[in-house]
């Protein structure tokens, strides 16, 4: 998917133009085995992670991806179509992080962001934040991993009244 919904280029997007509402859908990265096995072994050692053989025997009845592994991919696929190259200041936070469904390796991965709200900043009027819901889908548009986020970003132009 490379048609992320906006009618601004990535390089020209200003808090304007996340409009409450609206839904962009983008990305596709590969889940590959040797870097789920990989990562966990530096960052998430459980068994169903690192050791095929074991996993086989576990809960998922298979290899899955760490939840952080796919928090980094997911991270990939934001910063590159929907966050602003020119105008994202920083993130102060994110709520409700969920994995409701495994990933496995071989999965493609996509996003779904919805804009749940825009407001402009009161106390820093050059800039507003923007409350986006995150949803990871696999191949088969199932939710591997969501969460909501804040993002800060800079405005284009001085507020309209």
């Amino acid at each position: 998917m490379t048609d992320t919904g906006f009618t601004t280029a990535i390089d020209d997007r200003y808090f304007e133009d996340y409009a409450p509402g609206s839904v962009h859908e983008f990305g596709s990265l590969r889940v590959e085995q040797d870097e789920v096995i990989a990562f966990a072994q530096k960052y998430d050692p459980q068994s169903f992670h690192v050791d095929p053989d074991k996993a086989k025997e576990s809960i998922f009845g298979g290899l899955i991806a760490s939840g952080w592994q796919t928090g980094g991919m997911m991270m990939r696929m934001y910063a590159d179509h929907y966050l602003s190259h020119v105008a994202s200041l920083a993130s102060p936070g994110l709520d409700e992080l969920r994995w409701p469904a495994p990933v496995r390796p071989g999965d493609e991965l996509s996003l779904r962001v919805t804009v749940e709200a825009a407001r402009r900043s009161k106390s820093k009027p050059d800039r507003g934040i923007v409350h986006s819901l995150i949803e990871v889908l696999n191949q088969n548009r199932d939710v591997v991993m969501s969460m909501k986020v804040m993002n800060m970003l800079l405005c284009r132009g001085p507020e309209v009244t």
